[in-house]
């Protein structure tokens, strides 16, 4: 049986080449985005597959709650998957169109994970390091643990620094341990 991912490259696929040709790249991708997030929510993902729901009713609702319930080809899109059995894929589908649509972008999203926040300062001072060292638009999303103790985690896609003071903290015990 094929994951996830391997049903959802081709619909995600099709999505993007659609996008790019019309020039409408970030509205799809907020469309699918909320898509997404709709059918994420388990009181939707249960309508999916009811026999007491129509496709064509599910399909509208859809695309109701996420605002493009006037797109006939966003209706198309939403309507094939139902048609499918792949709804419950808008996820994996809007994730693999982000990646699609941040390689064409040159854009990379990174998240900062800090003890305390991050001054504007220390955020812009972070986004054009890291625009140097990945040689793409960085997009900084951050966010704040205060069981960090001190210090950063920064994530973009596989790149992982974890500067944060409880992973150095859990690094020395790893060693001392083995030592």
């Amino acid at each position: 049986m094929a994951d996830d991912a391997t049903l959802s490259r081709p619909y995600a696929r099709a999505a993007f080449e659609h996008a790019h040709a019309a020039g409408q790249l970030a509205p799809w991708g907020e469309m699918l985005d909320k898509a997404a997030a709709v059918l994420s929510d388990d009181r939707v993902a249960a309508l999916v597959g009811n026999p007491h729901v129509q496709r064509a009713e599910l399909v509208g609702f859809v695309l109701e709650l996420c605002g493009a319930a006037g797109d006939e080809k966003a209706r198309n899109f939403v309507q094939l998957l139902a048609d499918n059995g792949r709804l419950l894929l808008l996820p994996q589908i809007a994730a693999q169109y982000a990646a699609l649509r941040a390689d064409v972008e040159n854009t990379v999203d990174v998240t900062v994970t800090s003890a305390l926040p991050l001054t504007a300062e220390q955020g812009a001072k972070l986004s054009d390091a890291l625009t140097r060292r990945l040689r793409r638009t960085v997009r900084l999303n951050t966010t704040v643990d205060p069981s960090l103790i001190g210090g950063a985690v920064v994530r973009a896609g596989d790149f992982v620094v974890d500067g944060s003071l409880r992973g150095r903290i859990e690094r020395l015990g790893n060693t001392m341990a083995g030592a």
